[in-house]
């Protein structure tokens, strides 16, 4: 079993944004898409639907951006 750093992906109202992703990121998307539908059992979903989840994952892990957060706020 493969210990991913997302979970399921809750079905949440989205805000449209637009970005290019480069070839290789759309990849490693998809291939991530994958192991985490095998993972969880449940069929494949978007591979554009882990963009969020993953930046919402690096946001809160980076201790710098926490510190920053707590300093501007203090």
């Amino acid at each position: 079993m493969v210990n991913l750093k997302l979970g399921p992906i809750a079905d949440d109202k989205p805000v449209k944004v637009t970005l290019d992703l480069p070839a290789q990121l759309n990849r490693d998307l998809s291939a991530y898409a994958q192991a985490l539908a095998q993972e969880g059992g449940g069929p494949a979903i978007e591979p554009v639907r882990l963009i969020v989840p993953m930046l919402e994952r690096f946001i809160a892990t980076d201790r710098g951006f926490a510190k920053y957060r707590r300093q501007v706020a203090g």
